[in-house]
């Protein structure tokens, strides 16, 4: 019987590790990567320090208006508007009823994850929506809130929920309805498809405030904002019928004829097998068209309706805060990338967890 040495294990050569070797190979690997490389370090020397300066460093935190000195950003503008910028015009005194929906989200998103109770599951879903209207609007001992005095991130965050909870099971309908082998089904979800995706939003929330209560009873009078909810939801219904038409040609055919031979019904099929992967398929696509829905809604000033940046334009007209709009643009701006991301990387989780590649 053969017997070998044990041979010391002897340390990895040093150009071939740490610090200096990452810099080399993804820096500096060849001519063009590092003169991009120096380009990106030289636009980030001139715009990142001065960027600093006006957002921190000189910036104005604290005070009255009469009181700025520096010439960075005056974020005492966003702290005397806050509230304006969250709840828009909802009287001050309600506040604690959307910080209250706020509140039981959170909870209803823990005991989601917690419970694997399907009826439990059940009642969150159709629960939140229901409790969260009846506490905004009111009734039932709580004071009448009108839509009207709905408005900035509040406002925000229901036209993009309602377009996005309402939008994704009509879209599903819709693609199931151009891939159905139906003529008059297929047919109408074509037209209906192809007429919405090729309208601007904006001509939509238009023409569902403007033009469709000319179609009313007369004395009839139609929410503004439902009327934005209908418009958005049928604008979103569209784009999501053909990521999710997307998905379904990309399932193979044997799947299709896998679920023939088990002697499953068509809605059975496309329940337990077919939609299932489609959709898993989608997610990233369906996710970027939520997002780009979350930024549409900044629209609904087309008709009154005042979201979060709508109200930095109303703000900043204010006599005592003329010429602040800058400092209302960036936080706006930092309230959609951080909602945008956030919903990016929770659909990332969301892929990787049902990701049943082999790899």
């Amino acid at each position: 019987m053969a017997i070998y040495k044990k041979l010391k294990t002897r340390p990895a050569p040093l150009g071939t590790k740490g610090i200096i070797y990452w810099i080399k190979e993804n820096l500096f690997p060849s001519i063009t990567s590092s003169v991009l490389t120096f380009l990106s370090f030289l636009l980030l020397y001139y715009t990142i320090p001065p960027l600093l300066d006006w957002m921190i460093f000189d910036a104005t935190w604290s005070g009255t208006k009469e009181e700025i000195t520096g010439s960075g950003a005056r974020w005492i503008f966003i702290f005397e508007k806050f509230n304006q910028f969250i709840y828009g015009f909802y009287p001050e005194e309600q506040y604690w009823r959307p910080n209250l929906i706020l509140a039981i989200f959170f909870i209803y998103v823990i005991g989601f994850k917690k419970t694997k109770s399907t009826l439990l599951r059940a009642f969150i879903l159709i629960s939140f929506p229901i409790l969260s209207f009846l506490l905004l609007y009111g009734g039932f001992g709580l004071d009448v809130v009108p839509t009207t005095k709905w408005g900035g991130l509040l406002l925000t965050i229901v036209v993009a929920s309602v377009g996005i909870i309402a939008s994704f099971p009509i879209g599903i309908l819709f693609a199931l309805g151009r891939q159905s082998n139906m003529p008059i089904i297929k047919t109408i979800s074509v037209i209906y498809i192809e007429f919405i995706r090729g309208v601007p939003l904006i001509t939509l929330l238009f023409m569902s405030s403007v033009i469709l209560p000319l179609f009313f009873p007369e004395g009839m009078d139609f929410d503004k904002l439902l009327r934005a909810l209908i418009g958005i939801t049928m604008f979103q219904s569209a784009y999501i019928a053909e990521v999710i038409r997307g998905g379904l040609q990309a399932i193979p055919k044997g799947q299709y004829e896998a679920a023939d031979a088990m002697g499953l019904t068509y809605w059975q099929a496309m329940g337990l097998i077919i939609l299932p992967q489609a959709l898993k398929i989608s997610i990233p696509n369906i996710v970027g068209t939520f997002i780009s829905l979350f930024k549409d809604t900044t629209l609904i000033l087309i008709i009154g309706l005042f979201d979060v940046l709508a109200m930095v334009t109303l703000t900043s007209t204010d006599a005592k805060w003329l010429g602040f709009e800058t400092e209302g643009y960036v936080f706006v701006t930092m309230i959609y990338w951080i909602i945008c991301f956030s919903m990016s990387k929770y659909a990332k989780s969301i892929e990787d967890r049902f990701n049943t590649n082999h790899r």
